[in-house]
Parts: structure tokens; C-alpha cells; sequence
């Protein structure tokens, strides 16, 4: 873990899909939305819909946080939180032994140029004395923080240790998703075990080493990198490293009845309607990834795409909050009035238009309250990610320049 950032604490969330089957009605419905026919790109704002919820043959995983958190109290999130030291223990070497000869234990190569590449990724670890690649770690991390926080334990057990390792050496797929089925015998084991772990982190490596499993982190796909924007949530902010697991069925899930108060699975177009409809509160990464989940209702396409493009890289996202007419604007990289630097800033400081660019595209969101959220979109994507679904403009949307 990097204790010389000055604003940050490092983090890793995981965004766990599961799919569910569909009725008949669903069935007809089932064509991914590709950027060629739901594209925003020709003007200020996407006219496509929100695909409606029986399309998806999937769910999504939301946690709700205690109101006694401090950070984001009351918020749903996806599972996740702060990396901790034990997540590049040297100890992890002799569980993934097998796996150490092969650059960061197997995981795929990233095409992005190192020097492009989010600080969070591309620190050298060995510099700040751990082994640990920090791919691997923010993996464990993420691993961990869903067991906590869900119960869900994704992992691959050492009987299929070999099979992954030839497929490794063969070059062939190797992100098969697996969780940990507990069945009457051993769900008090692992129950004890997620108590043990929630008390202390280093507790996840005695855990797989007892159980003789590894965390499956080939099962999780690259897919973000979202900084806290200053004096949003609290004092509080977050460098954290966002990844995506599909699951071909919904696993057995629970709260921790502290941190986390209650679980949720549902679609993406169920979730973001809900908090239209003020049911639930998610804070705008949650609300501009699931816009992007949107462009994929069948979870096997949104599992081909986050593995394939996975390799491609991801930008580091640092959101610049502006207030106009009572507005909260938030620019994101890409957009011509985002500060020129800031990507690579250590401070998020209010946004001047000297600092800014030209004012000809658009990458923000425009914020009226904390249940109204509409996404305004001009530009190409990165590293050949997804454009928000992006719902049509409203009257009071209706302003494009600061």
C-alpha cells in the first residue's frame, strides 16, 4: 500500500454482476446496445432510453451503508473498500506460488503505455517494499472487501489450481468465474472465518490457506479508476481501482450488519429508476457505471466485453465539481472545460475557465439534486470503453456551457 499520498487512501471495488434467467417476454429483448446504435456522440445529450428492466438477464449487487458511516452514510455501493497492508503481504507468494513465475501471477498484459497508465496501477510496488504487483493486490482487496461485506468468497481451490496454471501457460481463457459454494457442513466454518477477517484483513491469508484456495483475481476484469473529488463525501477520499466479475448464477449473499446494513440484487435500469424514483441513493460513479452496464443486457456480452477490453487499460478519473445556477457540474477528463493537468493533480480545487480548455466537448454530469442525475456526453471513450446509456434531456438539463 502507497502511505506517501498526501489526499488519497488507496481502494479497490468490485462491480459483481450475477445472471438470473428471463421470462418469455424478456427473451425477444436481449440485443446488446453497441455504440453504433445507442451512440450519443452527434449532439449535447444521448436519445436513447434506459433499456427497460425484463431485458437484462442479470443483476447487479448494491450494499447499503450504515447512516454511522463516514463515508458516503446511507449510500448504496458496490462491494469494496480500503486496501489494507496485508493485501501485499510477501505471504501471498507462497499461496500463489505456481503462479509467481508468470509477470503478475498470470493476469493478462495491458496494452497502455506505462506512462499513461492510473498511478494506482502503475507504482512500483517493489520501491515501496512490497513483492505484491499492485494488479494483484488491489485484486486480494477486492476479493476480501466483497466476502466481508457480502459473504460472497471468490475463489478457486487448489484441486483446480493445475488446470488454471496449464491454461495460463497455454495462453487461453482464464477469467472463469467461481465463488465459494458453502454447503450445511462447512457454512459455520466460513462464517466463522468472515467474522475472523473482518476483525483483522491478515485473517484472508490464514483463511486460504486453511481452506486451500487462492482469490480467483483472473475472474476480475480492469474496468476504472475514480478518485474523491474534495470536500464531497466527508474528509475522506478515495483512489480507487474499479473491477467487474460476472457470475453465471447469484450466489448466496449476506450482510455484515455494521458497515453494511443491507444487500441488494437487481438490474441496472431497475436500480438507476429507483433512484430516480428516490428509493435509493448512489453517488455518481455508481450512476454513471450502471448508465454504461446499460449497453449490455445479456451478462455474457457484458462479461466478453469486460474481459477483452479489459487489456486496453483505463483512465484515471478525478471529477471536477463547479456550481452553476444551483447545478452541481461535475467535469470529468475529456470534457473542454476540465482543468488541463488535473487528471494527474493532487488537489481538486475549484474550476476557473482560465485553466480550462476549449468548450467544445462534453464529458460531465449535471447534478440538480441529489436524486436527479443526467449525463452529458460528446466525446469518445478511452482505451475502447463504453458510452453511458444516456437518458434524454429534461427542461432544466437543458444548459450545455458553464
Amino acid at each position: 500500500m502507497n502511505t506517501t499520498l498526501k489526499h488519497w487512501k488507496e481502494a479497490a471495488t468490485l462491480i459483481l454482476t450475477a445472471g438470473h434467467r428471463l421470462g418469455a417476454d424478456g427473451l425477444s429483448s436481449r440485443t446488446p446496445l453497441t455504440a453504433a446504435t445507442a451512440s450519443p456522440l452527434g449532439s449535447s445529450y444521448g436519445r436513447s432510453p434506459l433499456p427497460h428492466m425484463s431485458s437484462f438477464d442479470y443483476d447487479v449487487l448494491l450494499l447499503k451503508r450504515s447512516s454511522k458511516s463516514g463515508f458516503m452514510p446511507n449510500a448504496y455501493v458496490f462491494p469494496g473498500g480500503m486496501v489494507d497492508s496485508s493485501d501485499f503481504s510477501s505471504e501471498w507468494l507462497d499461496i500463489f506460488k505456481p503462479f509467481t513465475n508468470s509477470p503478475n501471477f498470470g493476469l493478462r498484459r495491458v496494452k497502455q503505455a506505462p506512462e499513461t497508465r492510473p498511478p494506482i496501477f502503475a507504482t512500483d510496488r517493489l520501491k515501496l517494499g512490497s513483492p505484491i504487483p499492485g494488479e494483484v493486490a488491489f485484486r486480494i482487496c477486492a476479493v476480501r472487501e466483497t466476502f466481508e461485506e457480502s459473504g460472497v468468497l471468490l475463489v478457486v481451490s487448489k484441486q483446480e489450481e493445475e488446470s488454471l496454471l496449464k491454461s495460463i501457460e497455454d495462453r487461453c481463457a482464464v477469467d472463469r468465474v467461481l465463488h465459494y459454494n458453502a454447503n450445511e457442513d462447512d457454512s459455520g466454518e466460513l462464517t466463522k472465518w468472515r467474522a475472523l477477517v473482518n476483525q483483522n484483513p491478515s485473517n484472508f491469508i490464514k483463511m486460504c490457506r486453511e481452506l486451500q484456495v487462492l482469490p480467483n483475481i483472473w475472474a476480475l476484469h480492469e474496468w476504472g479508476n475514480w478518485l474523491t473529488p474534495a470536500a464531497r463525501y466527508g474528509v475522506k477520499r478515495f483512489d480507487t481501482a474499479f473491477f467487474i466479475c460476472c457470475l453465471q448464477e447469484t450466489p448466496h449473499t449476506l450482510q455484515d450488519e455494521k458497515e453494511i446494513v443491507r444487500f441488494q440484487w437487481s438490474t441496472p435500469s431497475e436500480i438507476l429508476q429507483s433512484y430516480q424514483a428516490k428509493e435509493l441513493w448512489i453517488a455518481p460513479p455508481q450512476f454513471y457505471e450502471l448508465s454504461r452496464m446499460c449497453r449490455f443486457p445479456s451478462v455474457n456480452d457484458l462479461h466478453n466485453f469486460a474481459s477483452q477490453r479489459a487489456t486496453e487499460g483505463c483512465e484515471r478519473w478525478l471529477p471536477v465539481v463547479v456550481l452553476k445556477d444551483e447545478h452541481h457540474i461535475s467535469l470529468l477528463p475529456g470534457d473542454g472545460l476540465y482543468p488541463s493537468g488535473q487528471t494527474q493533480a493532487d488537489t481538486s480545487t475549484d474550476h476557473q475557465r482560465e485553466d480550462a480548455q476549449d468548450d467544445s466537448s462534453l464529458h460531465r454530469m449535471v447534478i440538480t439534486n441529489p436524486y436527479n442525475t443526467s449525463l452529458q456526453i460528446t466525446i469518445t471513450p478511452k482505451y475502447n470503453h463504453l458510452l453511458p446509456v444516456v437518458k434524454p434531456a429534461s427542461s432544466h438539463d437543458s444548459t450545455s456551457q458553464l
